[in-house]
């Protein structure tokens, strides 16, 4: 339920506990699905309760609505290119295919056709690239 998902906190005693549940714990705020040293959380806490505060803070619905201003349906690897973008801009190609979770020199253009697909679908302004660094634009 929630194996990789990337998650941060400076707290060594929540790093171990993350990794024992299947988690992926990343080095830098950056690199997060969830930052959870960002979460208010109440202790003691059950594993079902925690499991269901990361979700619910990985679903980044929030940032979609705010980006877009409603819903939208958008793929697994749109969603999270939109936030990572929303919350780091100006990153390169390279950092943008580790962040997501890929090796940076993967032959593989996923993430320049989600690219494409969104630029396609809310136009060429969207999603902007100046001088090999990339960021959100406008709608």
């Amino acid at each position: 339920m929630i194996e990789n998902i990337k998650v941060y906190t400076s707290d060594k005693y929540w790093r171990q506990i993350f990794t024992d549940l299947g988690m992926v714990v990343v080095a830098t705020p950056n690199l997060a699905d969830v930052v959870f040293d960002d979460i208010d959380i109440e202790t003691p806490i059950s594993i079902m309760d925690l499991q269901a505060l990361i979700l619910n803070h990985f679903d980044n619905s929030d940032i979609i609505h705010k980006i877009f201003g409603k819903d939208v349906v958008l793929s697994n690897l749109q969603r999270k290119l939109i936030v990572f973008l929303y919350k780091n801009p100006d990153i390169t190609m390279r950092e943008l295919k580790t962040a997501l979770g890929m090796s940076p020199d993967i032959t593989t253009h996923s993430v320049e056709t989600a690219i494409y697909q969104l630029r396609k679908k809310y136009g060429h302004d969207f999603i902007i690239n100046e001088n090999g660094k990339y960021k959100i634009g406008r709608l």
